[in-house]
């Protein structure tokens, strides 16, 4: 195994890189993860899109001391040593951007104040209004297809349940909902119409924050408007941006990892017929073995270090790989053991950077109703097509199914239901 991976230039050495994308995404990431760590170590070589190098964490431990320490592996992403290499259209700078007035790449103090005022607005949630909100949202999209037998509970369900949930908490109308979802998922799908659900939701945004000011209300939006912290208009929009989007598609991506894992697995069939014990454990395993986030960029080191054996130069990107530390042998001793109430995981990430822990609850609080109402609306759910045929996007950043086809017994909706 190379302990070493670093040229003269600094950056790593793209000669035994691994290409961070392609097919084995789709098919088994923790296998390819295995091997990575077998023949690189903890701390792995890759290439981004255009043969862009940079270091993935797959140490459980070192990936703890990157997210642990923002001094020596900053957020900063003006530290980057491959700027000048980067192309306009590089397809990854909406991830990795630069000069964004998010407080993804805000550092310091100014971070953790920011950070406050978001932890603030949404810990105010009254979780009994939001459990309501994800209930009802749940079992109107229950009763447009109950009545048929089948579904997608990807492209019929999860992904059209916590941008919902979300966009009602953060102060928009329900009239205004369905545009979001569609903007939203076309944004994350990165397609040709990627740029214009972008545009939909700034628009949105900067529409519900001028409401806002002038009128405000018991929601998210108004309270990070009130905050103390001195942040502009500019800034609140692009933080809620960001929080609607890191709400959206993971906590999609939990339901449909979870249902799957409920559908194909004997250890939680309790669970479809009313074990709620089961969907929690189902819940949090997926969190350990099925992360709907895989990898994170990034950080970027502020000097020359070592890590996990190797030689890492200042600007030099790092990944963080949440689902390759998660499986970590070396902290995993028992992989196959149920994980329980073991929460250990690095899926909400590490450190100041991590996701808020009302960020986190909300996003719980969403896929758990998200699954109960399925499983109680939907008794006789079963998988529609074998299990080894279900397929994920083929993404190294976020881990999903494409589609999860089931079927049931037809029920008509309730009465006065919205079709």
């Amino acid at each position: 195994m190379s302990t070493d991976a670093s040229d003269a230039t600094g950056v790593p050495d793209t000669a035994d890189a691994v290409p961070l994308s392609g097919p084995r995404f789709r098919t088994d990431p923790a296998l390819l993860y295995r091997r990575m760590r077998s023949e690189h170590g903890a701390v792995a070589p890759v290439l981004l899109d255009g043969d862009v190098p940079a270091w993935l964490v797959l140490g459980y431990r070192e990936l703890h001391q990157v997210t642990g320490d923002p001094v020596l592996f900053s957020r900063d992403s003006e530290l980057w040593n491959q700027w000048e290499n980067i192309p306009d259209d590089w397809p990854l700078l909406p991830m990795i951007g630069r000069r964004q007035p998010s407080i993804l790449y805000t550092v310091g103090e100014r971070h953790r104040v920011r950070a406050a005022m978001i932890s603030n607005a949404l810990e105010a949630v009254d979780p009994h209004v939001l459990r309501g909100h994800a209930e009802r949202f749940a079992d109107e999209l229950v009763d447009r297809l109950c009545a048929e037998g089948e579904a997608d509970l990807v492209g019929d369900y999860a992904m059209l349940l916590p941008v919902r949930v979300l966009a009602r908490l953060y102060g928009f109308s329900d009239e205004e909902g369905p545009a979001l979802v569609t903007a939203l998922n076309d944004m994350i799908d990165g397609r040709e119409r990627a740029i214009a659900g972008q545009r939909h939701l700034a628009t949105s945004m900067a529409a519900l924050l001028a409401d806002r000011k002038a009128t405000p209300a018991d929601d998210v939006a108004s309270r990070m408007l009130a905050d103390e912290g001195g942040f502009s208009e500019e800034e609140v929009a692009q933080d809620l941006m960001v929080m609607l989007a890191a709400g959206h598609q993971p906590t999609a991506d939990w339901i449909g990892n979870s249902l799957r894992l409920m559908l194909t697995d004997d250890r939680f069939a309790a669970s479809l017929f009313g074990g709620r014990n089961s969907v929690a454990e189902a819940m949090n395993e997926v969190l350990w073995e099925d992360t709907p986030t895989q990898n994170v960029a990034g950080r970027w080191a502020t000097r020359d270090t070592r890590l996990g054996g190797r030689r890492v130069r200042a600007g030099d990107l790092v990944l963080l790989g949440l689902q390759g530390a998660n499986s970590d042998p070396q902290v995993r001793t028992h992989g196959s053991a149920l994980t329980g109430g073991n929460n250990a995981h690095f899926s909400f990430g590490h450190g100041e950077h991590r996701c808020p822990f009302p960020a986190q609850e909300v996003a719980e609080v969403i896929a758990r109703t998200g699954i109960e109402v399925v499983l109680d609306r939907l008794p006789d759910i079963d998988l529609a097509v074998p299990a080894a045929s279900l397929t994920r996007r083929p993404s190294p950043w976020l881990r999903g199914l494409t589609e999860l086809p089931v079927r049931f017994t037809p029920t008509p909706a309730p009465k006065g239901a919205s079709a």
